[in-house]
């Protein structure tokens, strides 16, 4: 093989791990905002702090002087957390780094954002 072949292949591999690494869904580990709207309607926000470690989550919420904690498992842009409701509360990672959800089985609604 040429040097100038190798330096193309070299340069297609290159540009291709490139591509699959920024196609891979980002992290979730900081700091958040949280927005949200109750099963009745109601709003509430605070703050989050999730951790990821090799696929497993865990959050730490505080709303309105409120701490609850939550552990579960990602895949892809989607994260299960279940923190001793009956059903647990379903995020997908948006593009944006932000967090959107549903918890109360569907009832309500939560926005993490960083």
């Amino acid at each position: 093989m040429s040097a100038r072949m190798a330096r193309r292949v070299f340069l297609g591999l290159a540009t291709a791990a490139l591509v699959a690494v920024q196609g891979m869904a980002q992290g979730v580990n900081g700091l958040y905002q949280v927005e949200g709207r109750n099963p009745d309607g109601s709003t509430y926000t605070g703050s989050a702090q999730l951790v990821e470690i090799n696929g497993t989550v865990t959050i730490a919420w505080q709303v309105a002087g409120q701490g609850y904690q939550g552990t579960g498992t990602r895949n892809g842009d989607i994260v299960w957390i279940n923190w001793g409701a009956d059903h647990p509360v379903v995020y997908v990672v948006m593009p944006s780094g932000q967090l959107h959800g549903t918890w109360a089985n569907g009832q309500a609604l939560e926005r993490l954002v960083p």
